[in-house]
């Protein structure tokens, strides 16, 4: 019993028409090693350099702890001075991380260190870089974004683990009703095939990314990601060009973020159980019907 995961393609480079035909139409995702050969933060962005232009700044930090139904949900654990935090993720492994950290905002001065791959698609939110920071440990949910973007994530520091399952999967993956992220009730790396049947049998993509490495996500895909080592990594996200796409993240926007919040805080435990429960039924009845 086991998911069936297969390697992530890997390149050094890549045309424009190579990415479109067959990684950005047919929603597959790839390693990019070179796209950051000339990026003056390949060299540049170490620990020590960010400290130096954003150290003060306090930041909200999360462990690998299941959310609290009572609260909304990436509430934080704890907060920390940046550069302690950094200090802390070198010296020790720990399971505090970053979620989300728009650091361009305090530091505009960082966009000119990185080349945005225009040329490969169009559609990026350039207003919106984000970073995402962990201790040796530390994990991301298994989860898919909730605005559906395309994903360029570059890595950078250390190693990174990252197991994919397309969206197709998302009942089998004991999707939360309302949610765009699993019950986390299992281990992603190591799950419990007897007590999460569903699980078995489900197909997705492994790859462990190093220094300088960019995974190409495309929209929907569904992502667990866990620190090998203290290190850090910076999402692009790219609208997709479809119509029927930008409705969607429209959609996905509204009902998963202000209607589950809304009956998030309404009912609290009560709804936290009821999808529980509702996922495992909902997993339980399409691996009934043999399908993703």
């Amino acid at each position: 019993m086991s998911f069936i995961l297969k390697p992530v393609d890997i390149v050094e480079s890549i045309t424009p028409e190579d990415f479109k035909k067959n990684y950005l139409k047919t929603k597959r995702p790839l390693v990019i090693r070179g796209l950051t050969k000339d990026w003056p933060a390949r060299e540049k962005w170490t620990t020590e350099y960010l400290k130096e232009i954003g150290g003060d700044l306090e930041v909200p930090l999360y462990d690998n702890s299941k959310a609290d139904p009572s609260k909304p949900i990436n509430a934080a654990t704890a907060h920390m001075k940046f550069g302690d935090y950094l200090d802390l993720i070198k010296r020790e492994p720990t399971e505090l991380r970053i979620f989300f950290f728009n650091l361009f905002k305090k530091v505009p001065s960082l966009i000119n260190d990185i080349k945005i791959p225009k040329d490969l698609m169009g559609g990026f939110i350039e207003s919106m870089p984000a970073m995402f920071f962990g201790g040796s440990n530390s994990v991301t949910f298994l989860h898919y974004d909730i605005d559906l973007p395309h994903i360029f994530h570059t890595h950078f520091g250390g190693r990174k683990h990252i197991i994919l399952f397309d969206y197709k999967w998302k009942d089998r993956l004991y999707c939360l009703p309302n949610a765009t992220y699993a019950l986390e009730d299992y281990d992603v790396a190591n799950p419990d095939f007897k007590k999460f049947p569903a699980l078995n049998g489900v197909e997705g993509y492994e790859v462990f990314l190093e220094h300088g490495d960019t995974l190409f996500m495309p929209t929907g895909m569904w992502h667990w990601m866990k620190y090998v080592d203290g290190s850090f990594s910076l999402s692009l996200r790219a609208w997709d060009q479809s119509i029927s796409r930008k409705v969607a993240s429209v959609w996905s926007l509204f009902t998963h973020g202000a209607i589950d919040s809304l009956i998030k805080m309404t009912f609290k435990e009560k709804y936290a159980h009821w999808r529980e429960k509702k996922a495992v039924k909902i997993a339980e009845r399409a691996l009934a019907k043999g399908r993703p």
